[in-house]
């Protein structure tokens, strides 16, 4: 079964990789290594804003990592000229939470795109990971995450 159809199975569309948003690119390839420059929690209605301890529990930010989530495996599939069926493996992510300084649960949090990675790839979404704590993120959102992809 192809990425795109156990996707499809899960409910997800792949949005356009989204645009970077300053003087950087999206991904950079090396050999069979893409890296993704880190991709921010937004949905069709914009960025997801808050602060974890603040204004948003755990939950919410596992959902606002998924969104993140979804914006990598869309990086990856346009590195990958369209066929993310040349994705062989989550190398590494690491993610980003915008929290308050007593917020201790970022790997909760992190949790939202992990899962769904090994939920949609399988093994193949199996990674190695940090999940960090943040003062803040660019626009105020809640979650950003970066991650290293082995391509065929």
């Amino acid at each position: 079964m192809s990425i795109e159809s156990r996707l499809a199975e899960l409910g997800v569309t792949l949005p356009d990789a989204p645009a970077p948003a300053a003087n950087y690119v999206p991904y950079v390839q090396t050999g069979d290594i893409v890296y993704v420059s880190g991709q921010i929690s937004q949905d069709a209605n914009g960025p997801v804003k808050g602060k974890l301890g603040a204004d948003l529990e755990a939950e919410e930010g596992a959902a606002a990592a998924k969104l993140c989530a979804i914006s990598l495996l869309a990086q990856v599939r346009a590195a990958c000229g369209g066929d993310l069926d040349r994705l062989v493996r989550v190398v590494k992510l690491t993610g980003f939470v915008n929290s308050t300084a007593d917020f201790t649960d970022q790997p909760k949090v992190i949790n939202g795109c992990s899962d769904f990675m090994v939920e949609a790839l399988g093994d193949a979404g199996r990674h190695a990971r940090s999940a960090v704590s943040a003062a803040a993120l660019p626009l105020g959102v809640a979650v950003e995450i970066e991650g290293i992809f082995q391509i065929k």
